[in-house]
C-alpha cells in the first residue's frame, strides 16, 4: 500500500471504527419528545413533563375480551384471571398500582385511614365539634344507620360517631367508576373485563414500557394456563401512551428494515444491470453506508439520543448518497484527448458535484436552528451523512479501484435517454417557457384553493397509532370512567407544601364548577395528603378532652346514645391532638402511595400538583369545557395555577414548530440561491438551475393538495430533499449546456438517469410503509425527483454539437473502459 494510499485510507477506517462504537452505545427513542422544543416556555415545559412523566404517559389500560368462541360462563372465566393477573402483577416493582375492580390492600389502606381520620376528613373544623356539630353528626350518623353501610356503621360508632371515615370514603371516591361483576370491573355492556395498571417508569422510557408490557402479557399468559382455559378462550389487548410508544418503535423498525432490504436489493440489481460488475457494486455502496453510519454517529453525539425517525430517514439516504459513486464510476468513462478518465473527473466533475452536494448542505443547515430536536436532527443527518458520502466517493473510491478495474459502457442508454429529451425540446425555448409557466400558474391556483386546510396542524398527523387503536384507546376510557387526563389543573411551588397548598385553593374553585355542573369531579393528591397548614388547622379544631366530653354530653341529649358508651371516640381525640402531622413516608406500604405518587411531579427542585379532571355523567371527556375551568381558576386569583388542555397545547405547539420549519426551509433556500449566485456568477445560470426545482416543489405540493393529501413537517422536509436531490441534476445540465455537445454528453445522461431511478426505487418504496413520517417523504420525494430530472433536461439550454472529429481508436476493450486510480 503506497504512502498516499494510506493517508487516505487509514483516517476513512478510522472514523468507520469510532462511529460504530457510538452507533453501538447509542439511545433510541421513539415517542413524539423530539417534536417538543428542546428550549420550552413555562406552559411548554409543563407539557413536555406531561407528556414524559405524567400520570397520562404511564398508564396502561388493559381489557380481557370473550375468545373466538364465546360461551356462557365466559364473564366468570374473564373474571377468575384478572383477579390473578392483579395479585401478581402488583407484587411487581415495576407497576406502582394494580386496579382491577377487587379489595386491595383494604384491612392495611383502612387502618391507615381511619387512624389518621381527623387529619384527613375535609370535615373538621371547630363547629363539628360544638355541641350543635356533635349533635347534627351524630343524627346523620343514626340516620345513616338504616342505609346499606349500617352494619360498618354500627361497629364504628363508639369510635367514629362523626362520621369521618365516611367522609374520607367520600373525598377518594367521589368519581363514578366503572361496574363491578363477579368481584372485577366489567365495561357498560358486559363484553370486556377492565384493568388499569401504572407503571414506575416514565412513559418515555420506551424500553422500560416494552419491559412492563411484556410481564402483563406473561402473566396472562400464566394466569389462562394456571386456570386451566385454552389460548382462543379470552383475549388480551392492551392500549395506553406506553402501549402505542412500543407499537410505533417496532412498527418503525419493521418499515425501516424490510424497506431498507427491499430498496437495498433493487438498488443492487439495478446497478449490477448496469455495471456488470461485483466490484463496483460493492464499492458503490461503500459510500452509502459510510454516510448513513456517520449521519447516526453526528446525531447520537450531539443529542445524546437518536431518534426512530432519523433511523427511517437513513433509508432515503441511499437515494442521494449512491447517486454520487454512479456518477464517478460512468462519469469516469469519459474520453478526453487531452487527460485522463481519472483527471477528467476529478478537473470536470467533481466541482459540479460539490457544487451539488454544497446546495443540499445548505437546504438542511438551515433546520439545524430549531429549537425542535426532531428537526434539527434530521437537519445534521442529512449534512453528516451527504458530507461523508461524497468524501468517500471523492478521495476513497479513486485508492480502493483494484486493477484492471472496469464496467459497462453505457453510452447507448444515455443516447436514447438523449433522443427523448431532444424531442421534448422540439418544441422550442419559447414554447418550453411558456408551457412551463402555464404549470407553474395551475400548481400555485391549486395550492391557492387549498392553502386553508393544506397543512395538518395536529401532532397526531405524526403518529403511526391507527384510528381504529385511537377508538378503541377512547372506548376503554369511558367505561372505566376514567378522569380525563388530557385536560389538567396543575397547581405548581418551590416546595411540596407549596404544591399542595396550591392543589387545595384550585379544590375549592373547581368545587363551584361541580356544583354547577361544567365538571363532574376531580382528582387531587391533596385529598391523600392535605398540606401541612391544612392539617395543623384541623388538628388545631380538635378540642381537649374536657371539653369534648362537655360538648358530648350536650349533644347526645335525646338522642338514643349515652355518652360513656363514646369514650373510645374521646381518647381518640385526644390522640389525634398528640400525634404528629403525616408525611409522604406515611403513606408507604398503603396502595394510596401509588396514586399520591402519580398526582405529583418533583423535576429539578420543582412541585407540580396534578389534578386530572372529570366529565359530568353521561359526557365525554372531550366534553370538559376548559374555558370555563380558566375562568374560575383565574376568578380565585390562583397566580400559580393553571389549567393545562394537553391536545389543545400539543397542537398548538406542533403549529409553530411547522411556521418555523417552513420560515427555516424558506432561508435554506436563499442559502442555495447564495451559493449558486458565487459559485456560477450568472444570474441567468442561477435561475435555469433553480426554475426546475421549484417547478417540481410546486407541482408535487399541488398535486398532494389536490388529491386531499394534508402536508406536516415531514412532506416540508421531503421538499427539502427534492431540492437537494434535484440540484445536482440541474447542475450537471447546466455544466453541459456550457460545453459543446460531443460523445462524453450521453455519459453524463446515462449517469443521472440510472441516478434517479435508484432515487426514486428508494424514496418510491417509502411510500407503502404504512408509517405517516415515512409514507410523506416517499410521496414527496420519489415523483419530485423524477419531475425534477424532466424538467431539468427539457428547460435547460441547448449547447451546440461539438465539431466534427475522427472517432479515437478503440481496442479490443472499446465496450469497457478502466477507471485510473
Amino acid at each position: 500500500m503506497t504512502v498516499r494510499r494510506a493517508r487516505v485510507i487509514a483516517p476513512w477506517l478510522l472514523s468507520i471504527a469510532a462511529a460504530l462504537w457510538t452507533v453501538a452505545h447509542a439511545r433510541y427513542i421513539t415517542d413524539l419528545s423530539a417534536f417538543l422544543p428542546a428550549k420550552p416556555t413555562a406552559l411548554q415545559k409543563l407539557l413536555v413533563d406531561q407528556l414524559r412523566d405524567g400520570p397520562a404517559s404511564r398508564l396502561i389500560l388493559i381489557a380481557l375480551e370473550d375468545g373466538a368462541a364465546p360461551k356462557q360462563g365466559d364473564a366468570k372465566a374473564r373474571a377468575r384471571v384478572s383477579t390473578a393477573m392483579a395479585k401478581q402483577l402488583r407484587s411487581d416493582a415495576r407497576f406502582s398500582s394494580v386496579d382491577s375492580g377487587e379489595p386491595v390492600s383494604a384491612e392495611r389502606d383502612r387502618d391507615f385511614l381511619f387512624q389518621h381520620r381527623y387529619l384527613l376528613s375535609k370535615a373538621v373544623n371547630a363547629q363539628r365539634f360544638s355541641p350543635a356539630g356533635l349533635r347534627a353528626a351524630l343524627e346523620q350518623t343514626l340516620e345513616d344507620l338504616a342505609a346499606s353501610t349500617g352494619l360498618m356503621l354500627k361497629s364504628l360508632i363508639p369510635h367514629d360517631p362523626t362520621g369521618e371515615m365516611l367522609q374520607i370514603i367520600d373525598q377518594l371516591g367521589s368519581t363514578q367508576g366503572p361496574r363491578t361483576q363477579d368481584g372485577a370491573w366489567v365495561s357498560a355492556d358486559g363484553t370486556r373485563t377492565l384493568m388499569v395498571a401504572q407503571t414506575a417508569a416514565a412513559g418515555s422510557d420506551t424500553d422500560a414500557q416494552e419491559r412492563d408490557i411484556e410481564a402483563i402479557r406473561s402473566a396472562f399468559g400464566a394466569n389462562m394456563t394456571e386456570a386451566g382455559l385454552g389460548s382462543s378462550a379470552v383475549r388480551l389487548r392492551l392500549s395506553g401512551p406506553g402501549v402505542f410508544a412500543v407499537a410505533a418503535r417496532a412498527k418503525i423498525k419493521r418499515a425501516a428494515m424490510r424497506l431498507s432490504i427491499v430498496s437495498g436489493i433493487l438498488v443492487i440489481a439495478l446497478l449490477l444491470a448496469v455495471y456488470r460488475s461485483t466490484a463496483a457494486l460493492a464499492l458503490g455502496l461503500l459510500p452509502v453506508a459510510t454516510g448513513a453510519l456517520l449521519g447516526i454517529a453526528a446525531v447520537a453525539l450531539g443529542f445524546g439520543v437518536v431518534h426512530g425517525i432519523t433511523l427511517g430517514f437513513g433509508i432515503t439516504l441511499i437515494g442521494e448518497s449512491v447517486d454520487y459513486s454512479i456518477y464517478f464510476f460512468i462519469q469516469s468513462l469519459r474520453r478526453d484527448t487531452e487527460t485522463s478518465a481519472s483527471d477528467s473527473w476529478q478537473r470536470l466533475l467533481w466541482p459540479t458535484i460539490r457544487l451539488g452536494m454544497l446546495t443540499s448542505v445548505c437546504g438542511f443547515v438551515s433546520l439545524l436552528p430549531s429549537g425542535f430536536p426532531g428537526l434539527a436532527q434530521l437537519g445534521l443527518y442529512s449534512i453528516s451523512g451527504l458530507i461523508a458520502a461524497a468524501l468517500v466517493t471523492r478521495f476513497v473510491l479513486p485508492e480502493l479501484l483494484p486493477p484492471g478495474f472496469k464496467i459497462r459502457d453505457v453510452t447507448p442508454l444515455g443516447l436514447r435517454i438523449g433522443r427523448m429529451r431532444d424531442s421534448m425540446r422540439r418544441a422550442g425555448g419559447l414554447a418550453i417557457a411558456g408551457t412551463a409557466c402555464a404549470i407553474a400558474a395551475v400548481a400555485l391556483w391549486v395550492l391557492y384553493r387549498h392553502h386553508d386546510g393544506m397543512w395538518n396542524r395536529e401532532l397526531s398527523a405524526l403518529s403511526p397509532v391507527s384510528v381504529e387503536d385511537q377508538r378503541f384507546d377512547a372506548q376503554l376510557r369511558a367505561d372505566l370512567g376514567a378522569a380525563n387526563v388530557l385536560d389538567l389543573v396543575i397547581a405548581e411551588g418551590p416546595s411540596l407544601e407549596a404544591a399542595l397548598s396550591g392543589a387545595e385553593r384550585a379544590g375549592a374553585a373547581l368545587q363551584t364548577l361541580i356544583d354547577a355542573h361544567i365538571i363532574g369531579a376531580f382528582d387531587s393528591p391533596a385529598n391523600t395528603l392535605p398540606s401541612q397548614a391544612t392539617q395543623q388547622a384541623r388538628r388545631s379544631a380538635l378540642p381537649d378532652k374536657q371539653v369534648l366530653q362537655n360538648n358530648l354530653r350536650l349533644a347526645v341529649a335525646g338522642l338514643d346514645l349515652d355518652a360513656d358508651q363514646l369514650a373510645p371516640f374521646v381518647a381518640d381525640v385526644e390522640a389525634a391532638r398528640r400525634d404528629p402531622l403525616l408525611a409522604v413516608d406515611d403513606l408507604h406500604g398503603t396502595s394510596l402511595a401509588a396514586g399520591f405518587g402519580a398526582l405529583m411531579l418533583h423535576q429539578s427542585g420543582h412541585w407540580s400538583a396534578l389534578l386530572p379532571l372529570h366529565a359530568t355523567d353521561g359526557a365525554a371527556t372531550a366534553d370538559i369545557d376548559v374555558a370555563r375551568v380558566g375562568a374560575a381558576l383565574a376568578a380565585a386569583n390562583l397566580s400559580d395555577t393553571q389549567i393545562l388542555d394537553l391536545k389543545t397545547q400539543t397542537d398548538a405547539l406542533y403549529a409553530s414548530y411547522l411556521r418555523q420549519a417552513i420560515r427555516l426551509s424558506l432561508c435554506g433556500f436563499a442559502f442555495i440561491v447564495l451559493l449558486l449566485a458565487f459559485a456560477l456568477r450568472s444570474p441567468l445560470r442561477v435561475a435555469r438551475v433553480l426554475a426546475p426545482l421549484v417547478l417540481a416543489v410546486l407541482v408535487v405540493a399541488a398535486a398532494l393538495a389536490f388529491f386531499g393529501q394534508q402536508l406536516n413537517i415531514l412532506h416540508l422536509v421531503g421538499m427539502l430533499l427534492i431540492v437537494a436531490v434535484g440540484s445536482n441534476y440541474a447542475l450537471f445540465f447546466d455544466h453541459e449546456g456550457t460545453r459543446p455537445r460531443d460523445e462524453n454528453s450521453a455519459l453524463t445522461l446515462a449517469s443521472l438517469g440510472i441516478a434517479n431511478m435508484s432515487t426514486v426505487i428508494g424514496f418510491g418504496l417509502l411510500a407503502f410503509s404504512q408509517v405517516p413520517v415515512l409514507e410523506a417523504l416517499g410521496t414527496t420525494v420519489a415523483p419530485g425527483a423524477f419531475l425534477a430530472l424532466v424538467f431539468s433536461a427539457v428547460m435547460t439550454s441547448r449547447a451546440p454539437p461539438a465539431p466534427q472529429m475522427p472517432p479515437p481508436p478503440r481496442g479490443p476493450t472499446a465496450p469497457h473502459s478502466p477507471i485510473a486510480r
